[in-house]
């Protein structure tokens, strides 16, 4: 995949096939237009192409918004690339960029700087200064430019249509297994192992305190059930999000258990994948009940069909 930054670089060979948006998860829905996406490109000569932002519009509109995401700039890229998209474009939300309304982005950047001719949109997507641009307008555009539009239907599942919002809501829920359907595989995390108050070690359950991207979404405080991907192996894992508050802890942590793991890892990355909700985040009267809590959790995490 060939990823241009802010379209430096980019010359135009082939026209693309090209959709625009957050693609923030690349969930299913997401994946319906890839799919569809890769078809046009094949069926027509073209080159499969997504335009995204990156940082996120609301944080340029609003800098001091909380906003967390389901994807990491490069877990996305990774996903897109997994999924078989020829060419990535990478725009800054900048002011200029901003101001431009919904036709003058068709004509300025799609049509003469980027060669589309055939653009495939969401079911609710809008673009441009003042959100100017959508599908009725492409309609209009689409035969004096020289390009092609559709626009997909969202995705339904359990008669609910799939968005990134609403798989960001299962996930500070705790409902993992709901929005690893509506994401098409199971959620994840990466990062750097650092150390920690190394307290799990002194009651046998040491763990690995994994440092996170800042602008990742982290599920609902509480216990899970994980798979834990180091160095090319896959283990089982007890992944716990919150402030340790048996231990009066105040900080946000997110720390795994490896079973059958007895390595030292500190400063390498590694990656846990959600399977499970086990429970709430819970403060014991002490560490015996605390014990007691942790065996059960990996009682069940060992009988867990991964």
């Amino acid at each position: 995949m060939k990823i241009f930054q802010n379209f430096r670089s980019f010359s135009s060979g082939k026209p693309l096939a090209l959709s625009l948006g957050m693609f923030d998860g690349v969930h299913l829905g997401h994946q319906t237009i890839i799919s569809e996406l890769k078809r046009i490109a094949s069926e027509k000569n073209l080159e499969s192409a997504v335009l995204t932002f990156w940082p996120h519009p609301r944080l340029v509109f609003n800098p001091n918004e909380d906003l967390k995401l389901l994807n990491t700039l490069e877990e996305k890229t990774t996903l897109l690339e997994n999924f078989g998209i020829e060419n990535l474009f990478l725009k800054n939300f900048d002011e200029e960029f901003r101001n431009l309304t919904g036709e003058e982005f068709v004509k300025q950047v799609l049509v003469e700087k980027l060669n589309v001719k055939h653009l495939i949109v969401g079911h609710d997507h809008v673009f441009g200064k003042n959100r100017s641009g959508n599908f009725q307008l492409l309609e209009k555009l689409a035969p004096e430019l020289g390009f092609e539009v559709e626009q997909m239907e969202a995705v339904n599942i359990y008669n609910n249509n799939i968005s990134s919002t609403k798989v960001r809501n299962a996930l500070l829920e705790g409902n993992i297994k709901e929005a690893s359907l509506m994401l098409g595989y199971n959620y994840s995390l990466t990062g750097t192992v650092v150390h920690g108050k190394k307290i799990g070690r002194t009651i046998g359950y040491p763990t690995a305190n994994i440092d996170v991207d800042s602008l990742k979404l982290l599920p609902k405080k509480g216990a899970y059930i994980v798979e834990v991907l180091f160095e090319g192996k896959v283990y089982r894992g007890m992944l716990s999000i919150g402030t340790n508050p048996t231990v009066n802890g105040e900080k946000l942590t997110t720390e795994v258990y490896i079973l059958d793991f007895n390595e030292d890892i500190y400063g390498r990355e590694i990656t846990v994948k959600f399977r499970d909700f086990l429970h709430e985040e819970i403060k014991f009267e002490g560490f015996e009940k605390l014990i007691e809590r942790l065996d059960e959790d990996r009682r069940l995490t060992e009988e867990f069909n991964f």
